[in-house]
């Protein structure tokens, strides 16, 4: 591990609003202190949003000085990156964010049932080769549930096509009605459909899509209660995302095979 990596580890361990919690120190403490008393370390009763997969954090950093009055939880499992949004936060004096360094799929040991009310998945890897880690995926969804209030909302953000047609088809398969959704998010005629937050708030890799020509997908959904959910038939069918298989200078639908890796 590089004495960069290192550097930034050890600011993190110094900063009370980070919990590194990976599945090997949960198992070693024997559980999360705060599951079911994160009011207590935020000092107020305000609703939580988690964003999964933070990253950088941008958009947990973003959504924190937009909104004082909610609680942000930035997750991943990448400490080095997580860096950059603690740091942020530190320097902004925001006492409504924390982060939590944890694998995704371990999320219903740090919070109790209904204890949080929204959830962001923003830019995640479309997993196109292995359904079961799709961030949308059924078995993901019930994750979510299991810590969701019984209005609590999904937001999507995504620029694979691919992820974008599997929710969408998952969500009509189940007959769930999204909320809000669109294939073009940053196009100027939907400028007055969504919040300002949604659209002014960009990730590094929704800026580098951005840049590259590609569209911005979206899509808001709640869960039904305590009914299961069925993967979609047809899934395997939606065509795949083939921008991902080229240099990552090649926008999407200008491709040349010359370009291939």
């Amino acid at each position: 591990m590089g004495k960069n990596k290192l550097k930034k580890f050890s600011e993190m361990k110094s900063l009370d609003f980070v919990f590194q919690y990976p599945w090997a120190e949960l198992n070693r403490l024997g559980g999360f202190p705060l599951k079911g008393k994160w009011a207590d370390f935020f000092g107020n009763d305000n609703p939580i949003t988690l964003e999964l997969g933070c990253g950088k954090g941008e958009y947990t950093v973003g959504l924190a000085r937009r909104f004082p009055d909610r609680n942000f939880i930035g997750i991943d499992i990448k400490g080095a990156r997580m860096w950059t949004g603690a740091k942020q936060a530190e320097a902004l004096g925001l006492k409504n964010v924390a982060f939590l360094r944890t694998d995704i799929e371990l999320i219903s040991n740090f919070f109790t049932a209904g204890e949080v009310s929204e959830i962001w998945i923003t830019f995640p890897d479309p997993q196109m080769q292995k359904p079961r880690k799709r961030l949308t995926a059924t078995r993901m969804l019930s994750l979510y549930a299991s810590i969701l209030s019984p209005s609590g909302i999904i937001n999507l953000k995504t620029d694979s096509p691919f992820l974008y047609a599997y929710t969408s088809l998952l969500l009509s398969h189940n007959e769930i009605m999204p909320i809000s959704r669109t294939d073009d998010l940053h196009n100027p005629e939907n400028s007055s459909m969504f919040p300002a937050a949604l659209t002014e708030i960009r990730t590094h890799y929704e800026q580098q899509w951005l840049s590259r020509g590609l569209t911005i997908k979206y899509i808001s959904f709640q869960l039904p209660g305590s009914r299961s959910l069925e993967e979609p038939a047809g899934a395997e069918d939606i065509p795949r995302d083939t921008y991902r298989s080229y240099s990552r200078g090649v926008i999407q639908g200008n491709i040349q095979p010359t370009d291939q890796k």
